[in-house]
């Protein structure tokens, strides 16, 4: 059991603290639930990009999802080759576009008018396309991306257009990419985008693969439910095969799993610096704010805390607020042991999207990353932000 209190003792507050155990396990999950033997697993970066964790990835096997340059560049600074590195922009400019040309990086495109650029400039370079399927997914409406309405992807009704690009031969498509949104639970949510892109793909001739994306919920509560990866593996399974029959080529599977892989490995550790009631509400505020993880402020995403401090003292009802010059609300209407200030509270599921949005807002420097490895060990494997970062990004 490790000793959270401890490592805020060593490391201070506030912290982020993974667990490679925990990386290990949800990715297994994951291998044992959707390796159909031509499956490839391409964990999205954009999640948690720390380079310790990046090695973890990469010493399991999985590749890695980009969406910009700079993800590109850690990628290969991580000794990702170039065939397990997927770039998935979108409204990027050229500049990047051509990295990956030049790092022969396999690239989704998600508008027609940078397949009209690739036409025109890199004909022979083979891209994805990110097929919009119109489909509303997931548990928040600002993380579902599949919709009729949402930036992301190219939508069907382009189909005749896409196809005009790859009948005149001067772009060479060979794979199809969806991805519908976060916290997918129910297995026929997520076939229902699969189904989309299985029935527009026997339109394109050359494909070398199907990306499936990810979204697959986790847990974010004691009692909450996750997506049932072996439920939806056979379904997948068993429509895949079927599709690669008819199309006549065993096509490669690809999956782009982020949350799922990080999510649960990672705890943030905050100080309680004050407690108070307003209104008859009881407020208790910590060192830290949406600056370290907005998650909650920005779509209303729901973390587990605890008192790691006071975990037998009596259940009450808290508010819990950061110290930044914003309404930045953690959580609401909370039922958690009694706070006191110099507490230690402990958010779950901090391993996914939430250092990773981070910025030094209000000048206050970001928190340092730790990693607990294997064994129960703990290391830095991000130092804490000073001010003269701060002033040096400001120059």
């Amino acid at each position: 059991m490790t000793d959270y209190k401890a490592i805020v003792t060593e490391y201070g507050s506030p912290l982020y603290a993974y667990s490679k155990n925990v990386i290990i396990k949800n990715i297994s999950l994951l291998k044992n639930s959707l390796d159909f033997g031509r499956s490839s697993f391409f964990y999205a970066m954009k999640a948690n990009s720390n380079i310790s964790i990046l090695h973890i990835i990469r010493q399991q096997g999985f590749g890695v999802d980009c969406v910009s340059i700079g993800e590109m560049k850690t990628a290969l600074k991580c000794d990702f080759s170039p065939d397990r590195i997927r770039f998935t922009p979108s409204f990027v400019n050229h500049e990047e576009i051509e990295f990956a040309i030049n790092k022969k990086i396999q690239i989704s495109l998600d508008n027609l008018s940078l397949l009209g650029w690739i036409s025109n400039h890199h004909p022979d370079f083979k891209v994805g396309i990110r097929i919009n399927p119109s489909v509303m997914a997931g548990a928040y409406v600002k993380t579902s991306v599949g919709h009729a309405k949402a930036k992301f992807g190219i939508g069907v009704e382009h189909l005749d257009e896409i196809l005009k690009f790859a009948d005149d031969g001067n772009v060479k498509i060979n794979g199809l990419h969806i991805h519908s949104g976060s916290d997918i639970l129910e297995a026929s949510q997520f076939m229902q985008a699969v189904e989309v892109l299985l029935q527009v793909a026997p339109k394109f001739k050359n494909l070398e693969y199907i990306d499936l994306g990810s979204g697959f919920k986790v847990p974010y509560y004691p009692g909450d439910k996750q997506t049932d990866l072996v439920d939806l593996g056979h379904a997948i399974k068993s429509r895949f095969t079927a599709f690669c029959s008819v199309y006549g080529k065993d096509l490669n599977l690809i999956f782009e799993p982020g949350k799922i892989v990080i999510s649960e490995a990672g705890k943030f550790l905050v100080t309680v610096t004050g407690v108070k009631t307003n209104g008859g509400v009881t407020f208790a505020g910590v060192d830290s704010g949406f600056n370290h993880l907005i998650r909650p402020m920005f779509y209303g995403a729901y973390h587990h805390i605890s008192n790691i401090s006071n975990p037998e003292g009596p259940v009450k009802m808290y508010d819990i607020v950061g110290d930044i010059c914003e309404t930045d609300t953690f959580a609401s209407s909370r039922e958690i042991n009694e706070i006191r200030v110099g507490d230690i509270l402990c958010f779950d599921n901090a391993g996914a999207y939430c250092y990773s949005m981070a910025s030094p807002y209000n000048s206050r420097p970001r928190p340092a990353e730790i990693l607990i490895d294997e064994n129960g060990n703990d290391r830095l494997i991000r130092r804490r932000e000073t001010l003269d970062d701060i002033w040096n990004l400001q120059v």
